[in-house]
């Protein structure tokens, strides 16, 4: 029974129903922040909601009955108990916004879909080497605002009145979003603002930040050479033991 309920769970047929699920499941929990069709609709979204909600259960429920203890030993298998056990939080009174949690159901795609797990499991591979770029990052950012709150904090209060201020006004220059504005309201008073701001944006966007991508890319590829690795392993394996097989045919054959 055991070994029939692990091929149906390990079945292509029913991760696709489950995939299925997840995302009928993510575009009602998107319609009901329609005012419009949660008026008219509330009964079905509801039932959606809730079929949903019982085929995750009965998912996991066959998931520990097959695996028993080695469930807990897959991350992948926590991650899902812990995305279904948020949508049996209580919802009313003063933890009723604990029902927008139940959105969450939608990153179960990341443990159903492989490639999304590879990307997820690259990413977290890359958190150590990442450490050292954000300490970088964070010092960067540190030296710049108190030179920022020295040289500017008079001309532009507003933008480098203190420390905290021309720490916020740099992450926006950081992330490109209206640093030219910002850079000609300073140069109005101070015209040589434009070095401090340009040396500023080359060596964090187009330095520190691409070392974020190519760390990130490094993991990636990383993963897809263990991944490539191991089917090169099971490969040699099954071809190993054809050979062995044809071997012990060839023994009965011509004893």
């Amino acid at each position: 029974m055991r070994e029939r309920v692990r091929r149906v769970v390990e079945s292509r047929r029913f991760q696709r129903l489950i995939i299925a699920v997840i995302l009928v499941n993510a575009v009602t929990l998107g319609l009901e922040t329609s005012p419009w069709v949660l008026t008219r609709y509330t009964t079905e979204l509801h039932i959606v909601d809730h079929v949903a909600l019982y085929v995750f259960v009965a998912e996991l429920l066959a998931k520990v009955y097959v695996y028993r203890l080695r469930f807990l030993r897959d991350p992948w298998n926590v991650f899902d108990a812990l995305i279904v056990a948020f949508s049996f939080l209580p919802t009313a009174g003063g933890l009723s916004v604990l029902r927008a949690l139940r959105v969450l159901r939608a990153l179960r795609l990341i443990s159903v879909v492989p490639s999304l797990r590879r990307v997820v499991s690259a990413l977290l591979s890359a958190v150590p080497g990442m450490t050292s770029i954000v300490l970088l990052l964070g010092l960067v950012l540190y030296v710049a605002a108190v030179m920022g709150t020295k040289l500017y904090g008079t001309a532009a209060p507003e933008y480098f009145g203190d420390l905290p201020t021309s720490l916020f006004t740099l992450f926006q220059v950081m992330t490109g979003d209206g640093w030219s504005e910002i850079t000609r309201d300073l140069m109005d008073t101070h015209p040589s603002a434009w070095l401090y701001f340009v040396v500023f944006v080359l060596i964090c966007t187009f330095v520190v930040l691409n070392l974020f991508i190519a760390v990130v890319v490094s993991a990636m590829e990383e993963e897809s050479r263990e991944e490539r690795n191991e089917d090169a392993t099971v490969l040699a394996e099954v071809a190993a033991l054809r050979a062995e097989i044809q071997g012990l045919r060839q023994t009965l054959i011509d004893p």
